[in-house]
């Protein structure tokens, strides 16, 4: 057995690339934590995850376990740096992608147009052959107009070709023959069929997502390949796990075929560390916040559990439907309003912060790199609440004179002096965010008084307490290494898939037994998907949820079912389980039949997942850790003298008061006047409100 065990997680973001390393001596059973921050390297993002490393000091031979979330799939959406694509779907059936859904967000625009399809009508083709909804076949699959298919395809430059065919959910015989006819006749073109992809209904959301991610698949399995090529250069023995968007990781073989279930990879992290941090620290109900440079996103943990859906969409906004992806994805909200989110003033003299952002290049105006409009880190850096003299952890030199031009700027558009404007920057910012945390919480039935507000990101911190009282959550957690936090939770992350399959079935006596079955069937399936990549069988766990409905309903509510066989005797529990969730989600429940639109199975194994281990308090005062004091202005509760202390001194077992600021080379922790904070036995960081 090896002395020691490193683990190294990495995490590229907007603005920056996130590292967090664990170096585990089995000798001594410490543990020696590394962090480090780089900037992130557009377009060849893999540049900045071995800068990261390489300024974190961490030698690629002698790690045993990288973990590693990226933004490149995402980006490649939003900014359109796919490739071509082809469409292959059942005769009939091709302008379902053109077609849509019919709920247009701009109901009043009489010159609405729906969002363009990323396949254009004349490279979506079709094929003889039909499915019924139970399954069965209608009309037999009829591949003799493929090769001109292909010629075409060849002829307009397809680089990849998703495959989509009516009720492919219930039966995957006719995608299945397809694909394997498409790789025999062009074994050269990337290519995926829904079903690889999910199992659900709803064609237009199924089509999308084979379409979406066929998109991106040239583009990510270039960005791994480089990634991995770079990794073996520095001399890395082994594979790196890819971070999901399902809050699990997934090997890199696995994520190159189906790319598109890391689209939200980043945030998936840090909610299972939030999810996995409360549990270790006796907070099993959580308001997640991650704020970072360009994005604030949130999500609500409830006993201890990230709320999965597939009900996710790209670009939705109130002007335009945006564009579904049917993948697991962890259910936050998400906003533009990080550190370097913008301040502008619109034409009716009103204030805005966001969605426009700095970014990493030119960055907030302190940063000195040309950037002249003022942002969320300028006005922070202004009121005192960041050090100037220490901003981003002493390797920056704040160019306090470009931050005050750009503040200055936007206070006079407003009637107001710098000062003025900063605070409403901050206020502005933070308004913005709390109405993000209410949609993940009172929105869906849950008082956020309930809730430990757990923050992190660079940003998370200088604004959590504000956002607390705001919300009147009763504590304000900010965990170790807060500002690289995402990463940390990729290494508390399983082997993790998700199964959905759809079956209509009503929840009545006789129905148990097929219920049974279908998830029997899938748990098969996954034991040897997992048994294929060396995944031992006994390793493998599983979550069962189902899907209800009151009968005639549209939309679907999940419900975890307790572990044991489904029998006709259960049936009762789970339906009395669905009311109470729905009630809860709803305000009301239906005395009304209930039915199954489906399962969701989560199959997930144990990879090299972290251990925590409790460090005793020293007895040591936080006095210790004191750098001094400074004026400190809370926007709100005016300007205070803060006692400053230093992050990195900080012990368990110490406690203070607020006005407080703790500095750490990472982030800010804004501890706002009559605040009590105290440090936990993981470096952890309480503020009672």
């Amino acid at each position: 057995m090896p002395t020691k065990t490193i683990r190294v997680a990495t995490d590229v973001g907007g603005t920056f690339t996130d590292l967090v390393s664990f170096e585990t001596d089995h000798g001594t059973g410490e543990s020696r934590v590394i962090t480090a921050k780089s900037d992130t390297t557009p377009p060849n993002f893999e540049q900045g995850v071995l800068n990261v490393l390489q300024k974190g000091g961490i030698d690629p031979r002698s790690v045993d376990f990288l973990a590693h979330g990226t933004t490149v799939v995402i980006n490649a959406l939003t900014e359109r740096k796919g490739v071509k694509v082809g469409l292959i779907t059942t005769e009939g059936f091709r302008d379902t992608l053109e077609i849509a859904r019919g709920n247009r967000p701009d109901f009043f625009n009489l010159h609405y147009q729906k969002p363009k399809p990323f396949v254009p009508r004349y490279l979506r083709r079709e094929l003889p052959g039909r499915i019924s909804y139970k399954g069965e076949e209608m009309r037999p699959l009829d591949l003799s107009p493929l090769p001109a298919i292909i010629d075409d395809f060849r002829k307009e430059d397809v680089e990849a070709v998703a495959i989509c065919f009516l009720h492919s959910y219930a039966n995957t015989s006719h995608e299945q023959a397809t694909l394997a006819e498409l790789r025999r006749l062009w074994p050269d073109v990337s290519a995926v069929a829904s079903h690889q992809i999910t199992r659900e209904w709803r064609e237009y959301e199924r089509s999308n997502t084979a379409v979406l991610s066929a998109y991106v698949q040239p583009t990510a399995e270039r960005y791994l390949s480089r990634l991995l090529a770079g990794l073996k250069e520095k001399g890395f023995a082994k594979s790196p796990y890819i971070m999901q968007s399902n809050c699990g990781v997934d090997s890199l073989e696995s994520v190159s075929k189906i790319p598109i279930t890391m689209v939200e990879s980043g945030p998936a992290s840090g909610f299972w560390g939030a999810a996995e941090l409360g549990k270790l620290i006796g907070e099993p109900n959580v308001l997640a916040l991650d704020i970072g440079g360009t994005t604030a996103k949130c999500s609500l943990i409830e006993n201890g559990e990230v709320k999965i859906k597939t009900d996710y969409w790209i670009e939705r906004d109130r002007t335009s439907a945006g564009y579904p992806i049917m993948v697991p994805v962890v259910d936050l909200v998400e906003i533009g309003n990080g550190g370097g989110s913008i301040a502008w003033v619109d034409d009716f003299g009103k204030l805005h912060v966001g969605p426009q952002s700095a970014g990493a290049m030119p960055g907030p105006a302190a940063y000195g790199r040309g950037g002249d409009k003022a942002t969320t880190t300028d006005a922070n850096l202004w009121l005192g609440r960041i050090n100037r003299d220490y901003f981003c952890g002493g390797e920056v030199v704040a160019d306090m004179k470009a931050a005050e031009a750009a503040i200055t700027a936007v206070g006079e558009k407003l009637g107001v002096d710098a000062d003025e404007a900063a605070r409403g920057i901050i206020r502005i910012a933070n308004n913005n965010m709390v109405n993000a945390l209410k949609l993940v919480s009172l929105n869906r039935g849950h008082d956020p008084r309930e809730f430990t507000l757990l923050v992190f990101g660079g940003g998370g911190a200088m604004h959590g307490v504000a956002l607390a009282s705001e919300l009147g959550a009763r504590k304000v957690v900010v965990p170790a290494g807060a500002a690289v936090f995402s990463a940390w939770g990729m290494m508390m992350s399983d082997l993790r898939r998700d199964y959905f399959v759809t079956r209509l079935a009503d929840l009545k006596r006789g129905a148990a037994e097929g219920i049974e079955q279908l998830f029997a069937e899938s748990e098969e399936s996954a034991r040897a998907q997992f048994a294929a990549e060396g995944v031992d069988p006994a390793k493998v766990r599983f979550l069962r949820y189902g899907k209800f409905r009151y009968q005639n309903q549209e939309h679907t509510t999940e419900v975890l079912i307790a572990a044991g066989a489904i029998t006709d005797a259960r049936l009762a529990e789970i339906e009395a389980a669905f009311h109470e969730t729905y009630e809860r989600e709803y305000t009301y429940r239906l005395d009304a039949p209930v039915e199954m639109v489906g399962i969701h199975l989560v199959g997930s194994a144990e990879v090299g997942k972290l251990t925590m281990k409790k460090r005793e308090a020293t007895g040591a005062s936080a006095q210790a850790a004191l750098k001094g004091h400074r004026d400190v202005d809370y926007a709100l509760e005016g300007i205070h003298k803060a006692a400053i202390y230093d992050g990195t001194k900080l012990e368990p077992g110490m406690a203070f008061s607020g006005p407080a600021i703790v500095e750490d080379p990472g982030t800010t922790v804004v501890v706002h006047p009559g605040n009590r904070v105290e440090i936990d036995g993981y470096g952890n960081i309480h503020i009672q409100l």
